[in-house]
């Protein structure tokens, strides 16, 4: 009996001496503990995606790949493995599991090394979110502490849902949802048995045990898992058997980038920085761009082939490398592969490498594809590049162009060729005979990296939403985005607004404006200033439909006179173009100013939406992780009926005669140019913001005719009155309802072109960084036979394909409008060389439309005299105003 009291007053002391040092640890980590009620707000740290409006992921930012899940969204079997492998007990202990570090101890005892884990989910847990891995007693102790608060504080299940999203997992993949996508490519409820059960075997050793590094490895501990499975009754011995007996095949999957939007995705980032801070890059939230897929597509194609059209008819520049002479030993398909994995990809733009030259066919070894083949119709255009302005003669067979062991560019060309992302984060090889022979059927087409860059921009008229945007030839070539950074010259693209200042002063379609050469001596230069028209033909006095479709020069100085030059400059501030940007000259008429793309698609929205000034934006909403919306953009909206705008037409009038410097609206009202300020980073609002009316419904509408003659020109071939505007390359579309604008300055340093369609505004540049070089001119090549660009560029030549291009996709699901009068515009019968009335309905005549009240009351046969152009104005310059 003594022994026996003795054992249990020592026992009692052991206690009391246990209990008395977990407490004495406990109050002496104390301090160092964290708040684990945090992990009832925590945020997991998920890269930010941005979307297009339809879904498409465009780009993720964020270097920890993670996505969430619910718990509810988990798979059984996942769960069920997990239990089974890591923390069979899970249910039943208080976070941390007396069993197994009562076994863990005596291993450790027996065989001197820590051979077997006594972790449970609840101690990984803690270990993850609050400690490092570091092995040492005083992490372990914290993570007991850590581990059974958290017990007491969540749930089983608010537990495995933390665990299950937290746990690293290899390859930057964080939680299971991540690695279910990196590893297989799915979800997680459409991972089968054995791949969960290879995920969940992954936590021991999860830059060894996976299916990437070692197939072998990860089906081992697969094994294990299901065995583990098996034993505790979570699994038959049929699923254990059918999962066991599956082939093990992973691959990195990256993020399934499904729209290339790079430029616009840069935006949505520095939006996202600017609102919430470098925390936006694991906040993991969802941002909704305005960005249409079909039209973003449409405006990669447009403006990169148009681009590359241009690049090809001004000749070949050479191999982008040679890797080694004919008389040197050629390099083998290793040598090949290895060198193509260091160069880089340009969109559609792959390297290759010449591997062997006939007559008309030469073999290349193509990045990523493999053997192909470029027959002679798809590089006969290669003639050699001398100048911007000059060519060498066409090449008659495949060595005049390449040779064996040169470094090229390719891209396909037939019509399977799919439309690749611009931001891949793995490439591969090609690996089955099967790949290659699809590859061996795809047609390639030899290219190059172009000198020469583009922009592109379209957006809805109606409320400002970019619904597509290509910033330049490629983003991973160069990040600038010429759409919204580069201001360059506008060229003849001005000329719209100058006549709808022209239009507020009274002029009408109909009014005669001389179409003379200028002679104005400049005492201040010593020179006299000649303006000219391209070509440099004169016609006399020609109306102003005319003369804006036409794009005459001299014209549109002339109407810029008749309105004033300070009077000019401040009306264009009503389009939201800065004062500063727009000389006080009147070479403005031809395009001195400078602006940006967006700025110009803006500026040419308020014709199309009858005459409202809206503010680009680019971001449509943004959702948390789980799907709230946490911001929503307000932009101001085109009203026409049963609302009240913010600024009406009299408001602007006194803002022009109060500031005749700055016609600028409100801060509120205008973006100020840079691409912060163009973020629209308005609060939610209960009601609609309407757009401010800046020009008249009746102006915007005139102006639009001009634009509309511009595409269709107008006369009756037939009696020999027909004509053409500049645009008329634009008539293939065959559509009534459409209408725009080219753009060329001198020498041809920038070309463009803008327009609109219904709901739809686009403007396309063509021309160089460098702002000094001009576009040049073409001569016809020999191998190409008709339908070639040749002669001087232009907007119309230059730019305009890409919008025409983009306009057949983007409207060819939308129904033709009619055209639709505003209030107050009267249609009359005039005389087409006098602009006056007439009685006669042949082909001397036409309908056109005015302003009532502005129409003409003269009748021609009334007023007919020998020279009804005369003008008593006293001027020395025989012009009509």
């Amino acid at each position: 009996m003594k022994f026996i009291k003795r054992l249990f007053i020592f026992t009692l002391i052991c206690m009391i001496l246990g209990v008395g040092t977990i407490f004495g640890f406990y109050y002496y980590v104390k301090p160092e503990l964290p708040d684990v009620a945090t992990l009832r707000d925590v945020e997991l740290q998920t890269p930010m995606q941005v979307f297009s409006q339809d879904g498409k992921l465009i780009s993720q930012f964020g270097e920890k790949r993670r996505n969430p899940v619910k718990y509810e969204d988990i798979p059984q079997h996942l769960i069920e493995a997990l239990i089974a492998t890591e923390d069979s007990r899970f249910y039943d202990h208080p976070g941390i599991d007396p069993i197994g570090i009562t076994r863990a101890a005596l291993v450790v005892a027996m065989s001197g090394s820590a051979k077997q884990g006594a972790s449970t989910i609840t101690q990984q847990l803690a270990r993850n979110f609050f400690l490092s891995n570091e092995k040492k007693i005083m992490r372990k102790i914290k993570e007991i502490f850590i581990a059974i608060h958290i017990e007491q504080l969540l749930s089983k299940e608010e537990i495995l849902e933390l665990y299950v999203n937290k746990i690293f997992l290899g390859h930057r993949s964080y939680g299971f949802g991540a690695a279910g996508r990196v590893y297989f490519g799915k979800d997680l409820p459409d991972l089968t048995l054995s791949e969960l059960a290879t995920l969940a075997g992954m936590p021991k050793a999860p830059s060894t045990m996976n299916p990437i590094y070692s197939v072998e490895r990860a089906t081992n501990r697969r094994n294990v898992v299901l065995m583990r499975m098996l034993d505790e009754r979570y699994i038959t011995q049929e699923e254990y058997d059918e999962a066991r007996a599956e082939e093990l095949t992973s691959k990195y999957h990256g993020a399934e980038i499904k729209l290339s939007a790079p430029y616009v995705a840069e935006v949505a980032r520095a939006w996202m920085v600017k609102r919430y801070g470098e925390n936006a890059y694991t906040s993991g939230m969802k941002v909704y761009t305005t960005i249409d897929s079909k039209l973003q597509k449409a405006a990669n194609r447009a403006a990169i082939n148009n681009l590359l059209a241009y690049d090809e008819r001004h000749g070949y520049r050479g191999a982008e490398k040679v890797l080694w002479q004919t008389e040197q030993p050629t390099w083998d398909q290793e040598q090949i592969i290895k060198h193509l994995k260091s160069q880089p990809t340009y969109g559609a733009l792959l390297p290759a490498v010449v591997t062997a030259v006939s007559d008309k066919t030469v073999t290349a070894w193509v990045k990523n594809k493999g053997e192909v083949t470029i027959e002679w119709s798809n590089m006969n255009w290669a003639r050699k590049f001398l100048t911007d302005e000059r060519q060498g003669s066409a090449p008659k067979k495949a060595q005049d162009i390449l040779a064996q062991g040169e470094q090229i560019w390719v891209r396909r060309v037939d019509d399977n060729a799919a439309e690749s992302p611009e931001e891949s984060e793995v490439e591969t090889d090609i690996t089955t005979e099967e790949e290659a022979s699809e590859t061996v059927q795809a047609i390639w087409r030899l290219s190059q990296v172009p000198n020469a860059n583009t922009a592109f921009v379209a957006m809805n008229p109606d409320n400002g939403a970019v619904l597509s945007m290509v910033g330049g030839f490629n983003f991973v070539h160069n990040k600038f985005n010429r759409a919204t950074q580069s201001v360059r010259q506008v060229g003849s693209g001005i000329k719209p607004f100058i006549y709808s200042a022209a239009v507020d002063k009274g002029l009408t379609l109909a009014s005669l404006i001389n179409d003379a050469p200028i002679n104005k001596w400049d005492k201040s230069q010593g020179t006299a200033w000649r303006p000219k028209n391209s070509p440099p033909t004169y016609v006399g006095p020609t109306r102003l439909r005319i003369g804006l479709a036409q794009s005459k020069n001299v014209m549109a100085v002339r109407v810029l006179r008749e309105v004033g030059l300070d009077d000019t400059r401040n009306y264009l501030t009503r389009f939201g173009f800065d004062i500063d940007e727009v000389p006080r000259s009147e070479t403005i008429a031809l395009g001195a100013g400078s602006l940006t793309p967006m700025k110009v698609a803006q500026g040419y929205s308020v014709f199309a939406n009858g005459g409202y000034y809206v503010e680009p934006f680019y971001i449509s909403h943004v959702e948390t992780p789980f799907g709230e919306v946490e911001f929503e953009a307000q932009p101001k909206v085109v009203c026409h009926q049963d609302c009240q705008t913010q600024t009406d037409l009299a408001d602007l009038s006194s803002l022009e005669s109060d500031n005749s410097e700055n016609m600028d609206l409100t801060e509120a009202e205008l973006p100020t140019g840079s691409i912060a300020d163009e973020f629209n980073e308005q609060d939610v609002l209960a009601e609609p913001q309407f757009a401010p009316q800046v020009i008249s419904e009746q102006t915007a509408f005139i102006v639009r005719e001009m634009m509309y003659s511009n595409i269709w020109g107008g006369g009756n071939w037939r009696e020999g009155t027909g004509w053409n505007g500049t645009g008329w390359r634009a008539q293939p579309l065959k559509r009534r309802d459409i209408g725009g604008k080219t753009g060329t300055t001198n020498d041809s340093k920038d070309t463009w072109y803008s327009g609109y369609g219904p709901g739809l505004v686009a403007t396309v540049w063509v021309g160089f960084d460098n702002h000094n070089r001009k576009l040049g001119r073409t001569k016809a090549n020999n191998n190409l036979g008709k339908g070639q660009t040749t002669g001087a560029e232009a907007g119309a030549k230059t730019a305009q394909p890409a919008w025409v291009d983009f306009m057949s996709t983007a409207l060819a699901d939308v129904p033709a409008q009619r055209k639709s009068l505003p209030e107050n515009i009267v249609r009359v019968r005039i005389d087409r060389e006098t602009g006056l009335l007439t009685n006669k309905s042949d082909g001397s005549s036409m309908f056109e439309y005015f302003l009532k009240g502005t129409e003409p009351t003269e009748f021609i046969n009334e007023t007919l005299s020998n020279d009804i152009y005369s003008t008593s104005s006293g001027e020395a310059e025989e012009e009509l105003f």
